[in-house]
């Protein structure tokens, strides 16, 4: 038996398809609108609830957890706890001022003292993790390969344990994503001019924990970009996930728009 931790995105949806005939599972469902609550194996519970998360794993005896899907950050002021929410809470908090990679590597912790084993996110689904290569007929030019380095180092530059995992570049310009995400970055980015034709990189958080949170996009993504003058995509080798590839791919080559995969950070 293995403990689905689910939050918004399709990501989960996907996974949910693969195991549901095949898996013994449960699910815990973090998501605002409860979309597994259909289910006899998922159960709706308060972010704050460490007690009854942990109580209803073991009660099943889950001793694996996978988490997917983005879980907005909460305030902790307001959250429901429990008693082992309240017992973990400060700690919690205080790795939570360090950044996401930091937080999410000590939500993993708390799982670990309780005897519980966190499994990659993508146990059941290599399928989704791109290697290294171009994926569509266009590929970078020299002009997109300094746009593709210039997110690299912003990004490199950022906080060791930020939120960030998204740049886009152009003309010697380069936009963080913010906490948001990187549909809300796409959007700005539609109000700069100078950004038309522009790169965006998604590698994941600096000491980030390959477990869970890996830069996931698909033909959404794709999508947005178009919509806001992006030209390609880049994530990095083996550290993805990549929804809809083959419709993904069909539409980068319609709209004249490259996916690039690297290893190293630079050409």
């Amino acid at each position: 038996m293995i403990g689905l931790i689910f939050g918004e995105t399709d990501f989960p949806k996907y996974i949910y398809k693969k195991v549901k005939d095949k898996k013994k599972y449960l699910i815990i469902d973090l998501t605002k609108k409860k979309i597994f609550k259909k289910d006899k194996n998922s159960f709706s519970v308060s972010i704050g609830q460490f007690g009854k998360i942990i109580s209803i794993l073991k009660k099943n005896n889950c001793k694996k957890v996978l988490f997917a899907g983005k879980v907005q950050k909460p305030n902790f002021s307001k959250l429901r706890l429990d008693f082992k929410g309240v017992y973990y809470i400060s700690k919690i908090i205080k790795k939570s001022k360090l950044g996401d990679a930091a937080l999410l590597k000590e939500i993993i912790n708390v799982f670990k003292k309780e005897r519980i084993q966190t499994v990659s996110s993508t146990t059941f689904t290599p399928e989704l993790n791109l290697s290294k290569g171009n994926y569509s007929k266009l590929k970078p030019n020299l002009n997109d390969k300094i746009d593709i380095k210039n997110a690299l180092k912003a990004l490199n530059k950022s906080n060791q344990y930020s939120h960030i995992q998204g740049a886009i570049s152009r003309n010697n310009i380069a936009i963080l994503e913010k906490r948001e995400g990187t549909q809300n970055m796409l959007k700005e980015v539609k109000k700069i001019k100078n950004i038309v034709k522009g790169v965006l990189v998604k590698f994941p958080k600096k000491k980030q924990d390959y477990r869970v949170d890996l830069p996931t996009i698909g033909l959404k993504t794709l999508k947005q970009c178009k919509m806001s003058g992006i030209k390609g995509i880049v994530l990095k080798h083996k550290r993805n996930i990549f929804l809809d590839k083959d419709k993904s791919i069909n539409y980068a080559n319609k709209n004249k728009m490259f996916i690039l995969v690297k290893w190293k950070k630079y050409f």
